[in-house]
């Protein structure tokens, strides 16, 4: 047991290593957007075309992304994709011009949708390897890597405003970090065989292949699940300034108020996760999130609505980890379709509510969070969660299986 448990931690923290370059990388270069917005001269469009290219290379990465899991398995994948995020922090440090930006941040984007695939199967995998929840905490060192990027910026900036300097130094530690926790990954076992035999038999098959119906109720609990996330980040301080009247020194308060919520969700939602099981945490989880931010638009006032958006942040934060676990056990590409509709809900779902927003209100586009939040519990319905795991690790009898399985007929129906 002694034995089981330290591998399940080495391969924990290999893996929350893989989480936090993620949110490392992502947040050291928009943290530094009005340094690169000085540098090339640009003006509001052009930024928001930049932020808008990395989110698009995430989301058409799924053809691609499908093609790799299947070629080099999540371990190597994982590595790969990593160590190409920090190359792209240099290069991100000397572009000559926003072509070449645009460039860069469209290929930052697909590097981005390959690791978040590949380090969300490693989670699953270890999750069915050792059979205890972790995937929760995992997504919480995303949050502690952006933060961490954060205050590295802010320190860089103290003594030199020089991107080469922030990013060298960032793009080093991400290296470090990579070849540190490669030990620790799980191996891929028999999938690339299967992939062999999977590969061949549908150049034998005729017709075209749709995701199964699992699959996409899983994609669509992501996309209603990002949406919401995503909207209360960029919508809650202008509604509660503009709507709330809260004052300049509150309106802050309700990003900080989702994010903490989140953060600490995440950190408790495994033992919650093995005592309750997933679908219960989701179903109820986004139930609350919806009502909570219903109630607090119905009520109004300064501190129903952080009250209202504290139940977004407590009932959204397992939604993503647990939607990802049942996506990695259909296979590999169930996980990088619905990665990809995720993050096209995350890019897609604050405009969607700022149209909203402009044709009837910031009240209604809130009210449209609260929704997408009830829509999420609905799908969480119609989804096959896996059963609830014992809190002790143990290996499985098949433990190499675990990374990539899929279950007969999870991904693929066919049409003649």
């Amino acid at each position: 047991m002694s034995s089981a448990r330290d591998e399940f931690r080495r391969s924990q923290l290999a893996i929350g290593a893989l989480f936090f370059v993620l949110g490392f990388q992502y947040a050291t270069w928009v943290s530094r957007v009005p340094a690169l917005k000085a540098r090339l001269d640009l003006g509001e469009a052009r930024i928001g075309l930049l932020l808008m290219t990395c989110g698009i290379g995430a989301a058409v990465s799924f053809p691609l992304v499908a093609v790799l899991m299947r070629r080099f398995g999540s371990r190597l994948l994982s590595v790969l994709s990593a160590l190409a995020l920090g190359v792209i922090l240099l290069a991100l440090s000397v572009v000559p011009n926003y072509p070449v930006t645009l460039l860069v941040l469209f290929c930052d984007g697909v590097a981005v949708g390959c690791l978040n695939v590949a380090m969300n199967a490693q989670g699953a995998a270890l999750e069915a390897r050792f059979e205890r929840t972790t995937m929760s905490r995992l997504h919480a060192t995303f949050s502690a890597g952006s933060l961490l990027a954060a205050l590295l910026a802010s320190g860089v900036n103290a003594f030199t405003g020089t991107l080469a300097v922030h990013f060298g130094l960032a793009a080093l530690l991400l290296a470090v970090l990579v070849v540190a926790a490669r030990p620790g990954l799980l191996a891929d076992g028999p999938q690339e065989a299967a992939s062999l035999k999977e590969r061949k038999e549908r150049k034998e098959r005729r017709g075209v292949t749709l995701p199964a119906v699992a699959t996409l109720w899983m994609g669509l609990a992501m996309v209603f699940g990002t949406v919401t996330e995503g909207a209360m980040n960029d919508w809650s301080a202008l509604y509660l300034k503009d709507v709330v009247h809260a004052g300049a020194g509150l309106a802050p308060m309700g990003i900080a108020v989702v994010s903490v919520m989140m953060v600490c969700a995440r950190i408790f939602a495994d033992g919650w996760r093995t005592r309750f099981g997933d679908g219960r945490i989701v179903r109820t989880g986004s139930l609350l999130a919806g009502l909570g931010l219903a109630l607090a638009l119905l009520v109004g006032g300064v501190v129903p609505t952080l009250l209202g958006f504290a139940c977004v942040g407590l009932g959204v934060a397992a939604v993503t980890p647990c939607v990802y676990v049942a996506a990695a056990r259909q296979g590999s590409d169930a996980l990088s379709l619905v990665a990809a509709m995720g993050t096209t809900g995350l890019l897609a779902g604050p405009a969607a509510i700022g149209f909203i927003a402009g044709a009837t209100g910031l009240a209604w586009g809130m009210a449209a969070v609260a929704a997408s939040a009830a829509v999420v519990s609905l799908c969480a319905t119609r989804i096959r969660w896996p059963q609830p795991v014992s809190a002790a690790p143990r290996l499985a009898p098949d433990a190499s299986a675990a990374v990539g399985k899929a279950s007969d007929g999870a991904w693929e129906s066919r049409i003649f």
